[in-house]
């Protein structure tokens, strides 16, 4: 199964994007979307699994949830937009992960790529793909994919998609 992982598109769309996520099979929005424009041009190039941020609006959180947990191909995922910095997750969070005991989580929010295993929570693989938009105080648009096969996640790429702010 191949993911395509974007979060902080804030109302923009990169038409890169397309390119990069052509060939997955689905694709996780970790919140912040902006606009509900995005997640249609989103469910238009794969089937979209989102979760809403704090600026979304009502028709966004209407349409997505604060918190995903769902298998794939034998791996237990979390996915949600506010998720602590991988030092230390907020009370909400750590709830979450000790009842459901994912193996992989996924956060967006802070605008700054992150990828970490914590031992401590069980080799809890934790990934912040960044940002995708151009709101926010990072430098460079990313977005990432990854494969998870036999119950393994691999071939984890990051993608930068050029400064923010710059339109090509």
């Amino acid at each position: 199964m191949k993911i395509g992982l974007i979060s902080d598109t804030h109302s923009f769309f990169d038409s890169r994007i397309l390119k990069y996520f052509e060939n997955v099979d689905e694709i996780w929005h970790a919140g912040d979307i902006g606009d509900i424009s995005i997640l249609e041009k989103l469910q238009k190039i794969k089937p979209t699994k989102a979760v809403f941020g704090n600026i979304d609006a009502l028709n966004i959180q209407m349409a997505t949830q604060e918190n995903l947990i769902f298998d794939c191909e034998g791996i237990k995922v979390f996915i949600t937009h506010i998720g602590g910095n991988f030092e230390k997750f907020p009370t909400r969070v750590q709830k979450i992960i000790k009842n459901e005991k994912p193996n992989l989580y996924i956060c967006g929010h802070s605008h700054i790529v992150k990828v970490r295993t914590i031992p401590e929570w069980n080799n809890l693989i934790c990934i912040n793909p960044g940002a995708a938009g151009n709101e926010g105080f990072h430098q460079t648009k990313t977005i990432m994919t990854f494969e998870i096969n036999n119950r393994k996640l691999e071939k984890l790429l990051l993608i930068e998609l050029g400064k923010r702010g710059k339109i090509d």
